[in-house]
Formats: C-alpha cells, sequence, structure tokens
C-alpha cells in the first residue's frame, strides 16, 4: 500500500463522532446540528428542472473537456462577478466534479518530488485552521504541509513574513482560502500582491480555494477574487488556479460541479491527469450547471436567507461568546472561555446542539493550535432552529 496513506489523519466529523461517543444528548430538546457546512436552503426550481429536462444524457459518456456551453457559462459568470476580460474557454476553463475533489487533485499534478531540496520533501503551505483536504493532498503528492496560523491576533491573515526562506525555496504549491473557513475573512488586494510577489519569487502555484465567494451579505460589497486581484494588479494568470463552486452558491452539494481556471498551462496538464483519472462531469448535471451560472436570481435570494440569520444570531451570540459577524461565508467562529472540545460536548450532552470544535479543523503549529477555544458554528439551518439554537446557548 502507498505509505503516505498512514499519514492521513481522522477528518473531523470522524474525531467529532469519537468525542462523542457514549454520550446521549438531553431528550428534552431536539437536535440542531450547525457542525457541518452542508447547504440546507431548497435548492433552485431552476436547477431541478434543467435536470429533469436533460436526462438523455445519462445515456453518454461524458468528455473531461465539458461541454463548451458550460464553459461559456462560467467564463460569463467569471466576467459578470469579477469584471475581468472574458477567460479562453478553450485553455483557462475546465469544470470539476465540485472543488474539493480538483482541489485534491491538484497537488497530484503539480507537486515534483524529484525536485526535493538536501533531500527534503516539497513544501504545501496552508493556512491553519484550514480545509483538510489540503494536509491530505500534500501527504498523498509525496509533499509536506507546512501550516501558517491564523489568529484574531494577526486579522486571520496569512504571516508570510514568518516563513523561513528555506521553506520558501522548497514550497511548490500554496493553498489559500477566501473567503476563508472558518474565519470568514477576506484577502485584501493588498495580500494577494504579497502572495503573487513570493510566487514569482520562488516559483510556487497558488490554488486559490473559493467556495464560498457568493456568500456574502452586502450586494455593494463583493469579496475579491483572485481571478480579478490578478486583473487589478496588471499581472497574468501565470501559477494561479482557482476553485469555483455551485455546492454553496445554488445550494447543490449533492450535484458536484465545480470549475477551475486560471494559468493554461496548468490547466492543460490538469486536463491530461483528469482524462486518466476519469474525473468527467455527467452531461445532465453540465446541463444544470450552465442553467445555474447563468442564473443571479436564486443566487441573491440565498444570500438574503443567510444575512437574515446573520444578522439576527450575531448579536445573540455575542452576548455570550465572543463573536464577530464575518466578512463573509456561513461560518460564526466563536470564542470560549473553555476547552472548545469541552464546550461542544456540554452544548451536545446538555442541549443537544452539534458543533465542531476548533482544534479539530487545526493542527498543533509553532507551538500552538490556533483553533483551541473556539466552536465553528455553520448557519445552515433554518432561521427558526438557528434562533432556537442561539437561545440555548444563551441560557446555557
Amino acid at each position: 500500500m502507498n505509505p503516505n496513506l498512514n499519514l492521513l489523519q481522522p477528518y473531523p466529523f470522524q474525531r467529532l463522532r469519537d468525542l462523542f461517543a457514549g454520550i446521549t444528548p438531553n431528550p428534552a430538546f431536539s437536535n440542531i446540528n450547525l457542525s457541518i457546512g452542508e447547504p440546507k436552503h431548497a435548492t433552485p426550481t431552476i436547477i431541478k428542472e434543467a435536470l429533469t429536462a436533460n436526462l438523455s444524457g445519462l445515456a453518454t459518456y461524458p468528455t473531461t473537456l465539458g461541454l463548451l456551453a458550460l464553459r461559456e457559462a462560467i467564463a460569463n459568470w467569471a466576467t459578470r462577478r469579477y469584471g475581468i476580460p472574458l477567460l479562453n474557454i478553450e485553455t483557462e476553463i475546465l469544470p470539476v466534479i465540485g472543488s474539493r475533489e480538483a482541489l485534491f487533485a491538484i497537488a497530484q499534478v503539480i507537486i515534483d518530488s524529484s525536485k526535493s531540496v538536501s533531500n527534503h520533501k516539497p513544501i504545501v503551505i496552508s493556512p491553519n485552521p484550514f480545509y483538510q483536504i489540503y494536509e491530505g493532498a500534500a501527504f498523498l503528492a509525496g509533499a509536506q504541509p507546512y501550516f501558517l496560523n491564523t489568529t484574531v491576533e494577526n486579522n486571520h491573515a496569512m504571516d508570510f513574513e514568518s516563513v523561513p526562506i528555506d521553506v520558501l525555496k522548497r514550497t511548490q504549491l500554496l493553498y489559500v482560502c477566501s473567503p476563508g473557513n472558518p474565519s470568514g475573512k477576506v484577502m485584501s488586494l493588498e495580500q494577494w500582491k504579497e502572495i503573487f510577489h513570493l510566487s514569482d519569487q520562488y516559483g510556487f502555484v497558488v490554488a486559490a480555494d473559493e467556495c464560498y465567494s457568493e456568500i456574502y451579505f452586502n450586494e455593494a460589497n463583493k469579496p475579491l477574487g483572485a481571478l480579478q486581484a490578478a486583473y487589478l494588479l496588471g499581472r497574468s494568470l501565470a501559477n494561479l488556479i482557482v476553485f469555483g463552486s455551485l455546492s454553496k452558491r445554488s445550494n447543490v452539494p449533492g450535484m458536484r460541479s465545480g470549475f477551475v481556471a486560471g494559468d493554461a498551462n496548468i490547466i492543460a496538464k490538469f486536463l491530461l491527469y483528469r482524462t486518466y483519472h476519469g474525473s468527467a462531469m455527467s452531461p445532465t448535471v453540465q446541463m444544470a450547471s450552465i442553467a445555474a451560472w447563468n442564473d443571479e436570481a436564486h443566487v441573491i435570494e440565498n444570500r438574503r436567507l443567510y444575512a437574515e440569520k446573520f444578522n439576527t444570531l450575531t448579536p445573540m451570540l455575542n452576548e455570550v461568546l465572543n463573536v464577530a459577524m464575518p466578512d463573509a461565508a456561513f461560518y460564526l467562529w466563536a470564542k470560549t472561555t473553555e476547552s472548545d472540545t469541552d464546550f461542544a460536548v456540554k452544548l451536545y450532552r446538555d442541549l443537544n446542539i452539534t458543533v465542531l470544535p476548533g482544534s479539530l479543523l487545526a493542527r498543533e503549529a509553532h507551538g500552538t493550535n490556533p483553533g483551541a477555544s473556539f466552536i465553528r458554528l455553520a448557519l445552515v439551518a433554518s432561521l427558526n432552529e438557528c434562533v432556537e439554537a442561539a437561545k440555548r446557548i444563551q441560557q446555557l
């Protein structure tokens, strides 16, 4: 077996199940699950109708490159959303089966283990706390993860000045997530400028995870994206690849539909890899995806529902927890006055509320676990359920 499989750690939700093993939640309360970032809003009718109208697509093999019409829809959406010139639909866009599998697969394409430095493995840098796919992708590509702690003290930013030069020289891939999971922080143009400068200097690829880009609370202040930042800074898309998804934007996590866009050279190699890997989106799903990318009305309504929950719950929870409105995404990152795992157990045992302890989303790095003493609350349940959860927490 591949020995790198032994480096993989249990997923946060498995660790959460282990934490709750043997605990019986208070039967006086119905369960409210705020632990997993799975959208619960209704799937838009326009998407369901497009799925059922194109069931004939199930009878044909899909192509890895995807339908021309889908790539056109994604390119047009990116231009509308970010104000950038139209991406080249032949060389700069590739449909993927959700951003998660593509975020994992990109490391298998990028990492060149033959370029080890002084017998040290290549480095993959990621934020900490982080989406655990980044770590697993690094290990299985034969690289070594390097974590940059993002904390309240540094405004949830990745502090590249703290990274030793020898680490930057070994770095081949950098994962960034903006809006961030779990903080909801959006990276500034100045932060992108620093990342692009380091990428140019050391030659690493930037993988921008933007699956939360369409969950924000002010229609006049949309989160800055990596493609937009590159355009505003007057640079090419060299060594940049961006990951987008319909799961959160359009409430279709089960459809597994997303895209990658960016450096044409990387896209070409990624297409080659995916052709062998068998990663091609169903024609039926592609047609539904076209309908989703071409429509903004359902996305605006989706944001309205999240904004209502955040505007209601944030002040309620702020009375008893240290929590603030995020820039974007659908998480509240709340600081506790006790152990995050103890607090999560208490919420589950006494109030039948499931949250995710922050320490399970992070690694011990540079002498600390930056997720410790935090809990992540995914406001994906209905407004009534979220309000009920906040009232229970207030009472506790």
